[in-house]
């Protein structure tokens, strides 16, 4: 296989490995998941959450989720246009982000915003080196009920 070929197929296989890594960073706070969220990063790697919580380092991270996730117990992420390059063993990107929380003090809250991500890959393995959210906007849903579904924020379905 040639150079170049070997370097592109390379790019393709680690831009579905982040957005993997972008998806599961949802998944993992959605579904309240800290085994899955522990393997998404490096163990020096940041989430600066802002008013949410800055963090460095795995343990730090790890610690902060569990009082997000007991502060909001249900939990929706949509990530979207995500914005990634891809530099051989490093990256960096921008996703979109459109949030639906229960915040056990504040009630219903849709937040939108941005993270700004670094990416790196160690011995084949890729995982977020730093996560920062930008907030553009979070709005309370006064009155916002769910009146079907699985999750009915602590109410009997």
């Amino acid at each position: 296989m040639s150079q170049e070929l070997e370097s592109r197929l390379d790019a393709i296989e680690s831009r579905f490995a982040i957005d993997a890594l972008i998806a599961n960073y949802a998944e993992a706070f959605d579904t309240m998941n800290i085994g899955l969220l522990a393997t998404l990063w490096h163990p020096e790697s940041r989430l600066l959450l802002g008013a949410n919580g800055d963090s460095e380092g795995l343990e730090a991270i790890l610690a902060q989720a569990r009082i997000n996730m007991a502060r909001m117990p249900h939990m929706h992420h949509w990530m979207a246009n995500a914005l990634v390059t891809v530099e051989g063993d490093n990256a960096h990107g921008l996703v979109a982000a459109d949030c639906l929380f229960y915040d056990v003090d504040q009630g219903t809250l849709q937040v939108s915003g941005q993270y700004r991500d670094l990416y790196q890959r160690r011995e084949g393995r890729w995982a977020f080196l730093e996560r920062r959210f930008t907030m553009h906007y979070a709005t309370p849903l006064r009155n916002w009920q769910p009146i079907m579904g699985t999750e009915r924020f602590g109410r009997p379905a």
